[in-house]
């Protein structure tokens, strides 16, 4: 069924609920509508079209999440990319590298695992980068994303609605701005 994003007061986005939530939101008074789908949903009394995006009249305030250490999340971080040769693979084809190997004191963290390509990683070997000859495209370093709006970004079927929300807010993001 659809889906709607759920935005802060600030525009922010929130995440996903269902239709039915949102239109419960709507007649609670705690949202407005900004988007709407082509569909109309109908009670006995009342017909709404069915939302697409929603924002909250009042601003809810959440303390900045931790993204979680994952390898999902390092392959979004990573744009599932190679971080030595820049290939961009199926997530099937690629695995992830200790840039100092745990062998020489390196930590399984953020700021020590890269998106890696099998030819790559076995290059590599147990070396740094440095001593295999190999650069790094990007330094690895915690994200400050939240995983859901990246998630969101990468579905395939993201409705058309959504996009100027997801993709205003990420570019504020990439670029040092306050939402």
């Amino acid at each position: 069924m659809e889906r709607v994003l759920l935005l802060n007061a600030t525009y922010e986005p929130l995440r996903v609920i269902s239709w039915q939530r949102a239109v419960t939101l709507l007649t609670l008074g705690k949202v407005e509508v900004l988007e709407t789908y082509n569909r109309v949903v109908r009670s006995v009394t009342l017909a709404v079209r069915l939302p697409s995006v929603v924002r909250l009249l009042t601003l809810v305030r959440f303390r900045e999440q931790t993204v979680r250490f994952s390898r999902q999340n390092i392959y979004l971080r990573d744009r599932c990319q190679c971080q030595y040769c820049g290939k961009v693979m199926d997530v099937d084809d690629l695995t992830y590298d200790h840039v100092v190997p745990r062998s020489l004191g390196g930590s399984t963290a953020w700021e020590n695992i890269v998106t890696c390509c099998l030819p790559c990683n076995k290059r590599k070997g147990g070396r740094t980068p440095q001593q295999a000859r190999m650069h790094l495209i990007r330094r690895p370093r915690k994200p400050t994303w939240h995983p859901m709006l990246m998630i969101t970004l990468t579905i395939p079927t993201t409705p058309d609605s959504w996009r100027d929300y997801l993709f205003w807010h990420a570019e504020v993001r990439e670029s040092g701005g306050r939402a």
